[in-house]
């Protein structure tokens, strides 16, 4: 088993957000959303998300939930000067915040839908982003997290940069390499959802690559 090891939680440096933010995520976004669309039926805002980046599925969640408030959460100033960016030159509004995903400025239970794409495996403790992401939401509403799955052993690794990434840049391809070495497995991640009281079935591999936690929070505690 591949030993998980840490990279850096917050990507604040300037020239890697931009050379994150040239790299091609539209397919990648734009599965979430409809993924999020499919297995979250009837999901409406007020939305959070989780890690937010530079802010390409915050405008996708604009558009596919009109009507609805998001706000979108990243620690990284450098991340968010692009989101911000990025929403003006398509005149759409989300809320940009600068707060980190372990402590957020929020009430319990303040939003019916709570998303994160490719956060987890940039916290050194994934189990206080899950806990608080659970905190903030409102019983009733939906959860929907993925990213990346830590391979077993480092040939694995190797050869899913080789297939994923051929024809990016060097630096891109290392950090892809470096995130998927940080992730955590499909295991760790079911028993971690466990421990929020939800079903550990609500996790799953949802490609070569990556992890799904799709699950509605029950009225209840206890009751799903």
């Amino acid at each position: 088993m591949l030993t998980r090891l840490l990279e850096p939680e917050v990507m604040d440096d300037p020239a890697e957000a931009a050379e994150y933010d040239a790299m091609d995520h539209r397919e990648v976004n734009s599965r979430f959303v409809a993924d999020l669309l499919h297995f979250c039926p009837g999901c409406h805002g007020p939305v959070l998300d989780l890690g937010a980046g530079t802010g390409l599925i915050p405008l996708l969640l604009e558009k596919a939930l009109p009507g609805s408030c998001v706000v979108a959460v990243d620690a990284a100033q450098s991340m968010l000067r692009l989101a911000c960016a990025h929403a003006r030159s398509q005149k759409a509004f989300p809320d940009f915040l600068r707060a980190r995903a372990q402590s957020l400025p929020c009430a319990d239970g303040a939003f019916s839908l709570v998303v994160s794409n490719s956060l987890i495996h940039h916290v050194p403790d994934p189990w206080s982003v899950l806990s608080e992401a659970w905190r903030a939401l409102a019983p009733g509403g939906w959860i929907f997290m993925r990213d990346l799955a830590r391979p077993d052993d480092l040939g694995e690794l190797e050869n899913l940069v080789a297939l994923h990434a051929t024809g990016e840049s060097a630096t891109a391809r290392r950090l892809f390499a470096d995130s998927l070495h940080a992730a955590l497995t499909l295991d760790e991640v079911r028993a971690s959802v466990a421990r929020l009281g939800a079903p550990p079935a609500t996790v799953w591999a949802n490609s070569d690559r990556h992890w799904t936690w799709c699950c509605r929070k029950p009225w209840l505690q206890g009751v799903h």
